[in-house]
């Protein structure tokens, strides 16, 4: 195991839903007494994979099974999968935040980890405090710390803070100061999560970048999970696909991405979600996505206009509120949003249905996913569902002679020109 820096073998994670524990003290006594004997835990013979798209009775559900895997020193893993596939779980299992069901974990080195806003962090400590507490952690002497407090500081941003207690930190400022005690105090392996989302545009890229440099020169080892797959494509060499606690795919990063992009929203025309996606302020109900003219079965070429009609119900003051979609090429990159607002639409209270049209010409040959957002007072995401749809936009008909291959960039929108006299 020279060269590998975590190795995962047949890890899985159970839980009962709504129980600590087995919830009786007869069903303990089953689980102990079963082990005196060397026998299988009974109540690891039960239990479903982690759908929750998927009603069932069952208590017991696994979040993670039979996981498999390596990651060698200086490697960069992306991890990447819908909510709820187990990305997280898998990580606070490698953190020891928690403890695995079944299945073992060698890792060779340190291991520090950002997987929430404020993890590791006292909240009545001041930053400077904090940086000292978690290089402890760590296993570094206070010396140690001290030669890397300097740059830990200055990365951070956070100077004019570092003696006032996290607890009246910004989200964003405690990113900042976790990453940057996380990346400096070398740990040989780096364990970051969607968290680096909360941060700003211009601390993203720093991070990405301090990153590439822990693993390409410093040699260390970094597990990163994100929905930005511009962000996974660019810093890692491979990639974990999980899919209701199962590992669906692995390889190299760009078929990794390929493969999620291709079946984590699914290409149809019409999702209907059943109750699936709500809360107190709105409810979705379906999306249909199809070229206009066409009966939605038909596949949408190059030339079309593409009209997405939205079926949601607001609970709510409607005026408050717009649908916002923020719409993905295949790479995860973002393209642009469109807004009910921007066009003055205003929404009912109750049931509405809103259709929104992409004119002809404008969308490249690609397959293309969206987001979307439910804002209030044009301020605030109160909804929020990531690759929530997608759908593929062919090759139209050419004339005869014509260029008949993808042109480049990444959308052609229909630009007027005019030839001056």
């Amino acid at each position: 195991m020279s060269d590998i820096a975590i190795r995962v073998d047949n890890l899985s994670k159970q839980y009962r839903l709504g129980t600590v524990g087995t919830g009786s003290l007869s069903d303990d006594l089953k689980r102990f007494w079963a082990k005196v004997r060397g026998k299988e835990d009974p109540f690891l013979q039960i239990g479903e994979v982690n759908d929750r798209t998927q009603y069932s009775n069952s208590e017991y559900v696994w979040p993670l099974k039979d996981i498999n895997f390596e990651v060698k020193k200086g490697e960069v893993l992306g991890i990447i999968g819908k909510n709820g596939a187990g990305k997280s779980t898998l990580l606070k299992i490698l953190s020891k935040v928690t403890g695995p069901t079944t299945g073992r974990i060698l890792a060779n080195g340190r291991i520090g980890s950002l997987l929430e806003v404020g993890t590791g962090f006292h909240p009545e400590l001041t930053g400077m405090e904090n940086i000292f507490l978690n290089g402890a952690i760590l296993g570094m002497t206070k010396k140690e710390i001290s030669l890397k407090l300097d740059e830990i500081i200055e990365f951070s941003g956070c100077e004019r803070y570092t003696d006032t207690p996290v607890k009246r930190y910004s989200s964003g400022m405690k990113v900042r100061l976790g990453f940057a005690v996380a990346a400096f105090l070398e740990p040989e392996i780096l364990i970051v999560d969607e968290v680096l989302a909360v941060g700003d545009a211009e601390f993203q890229k720093k991070a990405i970048g301090k990153m590439q440099d822990v693993s390409s020169k410093e040699g260390r080892t970094v597990l990163f999970v994100s929905h930005n797959m511009a962000s996974v494509k660019s810093l890692c060499s491979k990639g974990l696909l999980l899919e209701n606690g199962l590992i669906k795919y692995s390889g190299a990063v760009d078929q990794v991405i390929n493969q999620y992009m291709s079946n984590g929203a699914e290409l149809s025309n019409f999702w209907s979600f059943n109750g699936e996606y709500k809360n107190e302020h709105v409810e979705l109900l379906s999306i249909r996505i199809k070229a206009v003219g066409k009966d939605g079965l038909e596949p949408i070429d190059e030339f079309d206009s593409v009209v997405i009609e939205t079926n949601f119900i607001i609970k709510l003051d409607p005026s408050r509120y717009q649908i916002t979609y923020l719409l993905k090429n295949d790479s995860g990159q973002d393209l642009f949003t469109f807004s009910s607002k921007r066009s003055n639409v205003e929404l009912r209270n109750g049931t509405n249905q809103t259709s929104c049209f992409l004119e002809p010409g404008f969308l490249n040959i690609s397959n293309y996913y969206l987001d979307i957002y439910i804002i209030r007072d044009s301020k605030e995401s109160v909804f929020k569902m990531k690759d929530i749809a997608g759908f593929s936009v062919q090759q139209g008909k050419r004339e005869v002679g014509s260029w008949f291959g993808r042109e480049p960039g990444l959308i052609k929108p229909n630009i007027e020109w005019k030839l001056e006299n």
